[in-house]
């Protein structure tokens, strides 16, 4: 899938009616907002002073720069209204956990849940105890117990403070390595060289220790799953879940469906529309790649961490059902499915909305609701065209990345001139209206 996954370095990553559980996504309350940066100031302050009084000299300073930064960083996406407050979401979160919390002292008592408008199923945890977690969850996850799952492995990593680790190793590998360096410059021959190795073994090491601490956090997280009483099955069921994100393809779309929304009154359809770029000249494998990509990813192929939480835990060797969903549940997850485009609108990710629109107007799904989306994307891509910022929100053609589908899609956006922009705008602008 094309789906953006955010997979930073801090990354380790139901009651109410569904017309209200729209009605509190809308917006964030400024007052709830506001209250939180200052909190999530304050403690980021007192964590920069506790990293100094323990760490001493260019490692302490770097640190606390890192954190310093990153609560900059983040304090702008809370103020961008990137995460809702007081939701029905986060009620559903923290029952979750209180259930773990049971018979999970270490668990810690000061998590502050916030939910992302991020359609990507993923969830971390800060040291301030801020506990994200992405709308896309509720979307793809099948049930509640997949979700406490994820919370499970999210607090694994909350626990061990694998992020911290990670960060205090890569300051102090940085001072050594800088010192590395410095002493190739008495030598004459290969420094080039000797200096990429370093960068090069310095990413391998850390993509390796990311991936050891992944399996850990599983570890630990199945622990805190099981004696939260859920069901075990769930946990790997979860983890499966999550394969499906990294490696189906997402739904084709279909040449009729082409042809069966963008044939308009004013503007008929055009075969040329969907001429692909022929890339068959292009060698890929001409170039040798200077880093080997397996060695640099952070997280372990999913098959493999189902494999060492079965090795370990026997009693999940054998494959169970899927629970099904409770009712609360569902009508979480069909608002989350509601706040799809909204979401990649928010994010400005207007050429991933007009594909994800299609892909369920072609599913038959509610055709007002979605073509009226269409146009507001639309919109905003002929304003991108015509102020010739149109990379900023539609991608370029990457074969190797990219499914056929997604492609066919990029292609056909590519081919079309402005005023067939526009026209296709207006005319779905005008049919919302």
């Amino acid at each position: 899938m094309n789906f953006r996954l955010i997979n930073g370095l801090f990354i380790f990553i139901f009651g109410l009616s569904f017309s209200q559980i729209n009605k509190t996504t809308d917006t964030a309350d400024y007052a709830q907002r506001k209250e939180f940066i200052q909190t999530f100031d304050i403690n980021n302050e007192l964590f920069i002073k506790k990293i100094k009084s323990q760490y001493s000299g260019k490692t302490g300073t770097e640190l606390a720069k890192i954190y310093k930064d990153f609560g900059t960083d983040f304090v702008k996406q809370v103020k961008n209204r990137d995460f809702i407050f007081k939701s029905d979401y986060d009620i559903q979160v923290k029952s979750l956990i209180q259930r773990l919390r049971k018979n999970n002292p270490q668990i810690p008592q000061n998590l502050k849940i916030l939910i992302a408008k991020d359609n990507t199923p993923n969830a971390y945890c800060l040291l301030d105890g801020t506990f994200v977690i992405n709308m896309g969850l509720f979307y793809w996850l099948d049930n509640e117990e997949q979700m406490a799952a994820v919370i499970s492995h999210e607090l694994g990593h909350r626990i061990k403070e694998h992020s911290f680790k990670l960060f205090v190793e890569f300051v102090e590998n940085n001072e050594k390595d800088k010192v590395a360096v410095k002493n190739l410059k008495i030598e004459q021959k290969g420094i080039n060289q000797k200096a990429f190795d370093i960068l090069k073994n310095r990413m391998y090491k850390k993509g390796a220790e990311k991936r050891q601490q992944e399996m850990e956090a599983d570890s630990l997280g199945y622990s805190i799953f099981t004696r939260g009483d859920f069901r075990k099955g769930e946990f790997v069921n979860m983890l499966k879940k999550l394969q499906d994100f990294d490696t189906i393809s997402p739904r084709t779309l279909k040449v009729e469906t082409y042809k069966k929304f963008f044939e308009l009154p004013h503007q008929h359809f055009k075969d040329q529309w969907l001429k692909k770029e022929d890339f068959s000249l292009y060698n890929y494998d001409f170039y040798k790649e200077k880093f080997n990509r397996d060695s640099l990813a952070s997280h372990p192929e999913m098959t493999k961490r189902i494999e060492h939480i079965k090795k370990i835990f026997p009693e999940l060797s054998q494959d169970t059902e899927t629970l099904k969903p409770s009712p609360a549940y569902v009508t979480l997850a069909k608002a989350a499915g509601m706040e799809v485009l909204p979401n990649y609108y928010h994010s400005k990710d207007y050429g991933l909305g007009i594909y994800v629109s299609l892909q369920f107007l072609q599913d038959g799904k509610d055709e007002v609701y979605y073509k009226s989306w269409l146009g507001k994307y639309f919109a905003k891509i002929y304003e991108a065209r015509k102020n010739y910022n149109l990379n900023r929100y539609l991608d370029r053609i990457e074969p190797k990345k990219q499914s056929d589908s997604y492609q066919q899609f990029l292609n056909f956006m590519w081919n079309l001139s402005l005023e067939e922009i526009k026209n296709i705008s207006e005319y779905y602008q005008n049919k919302e209206s």
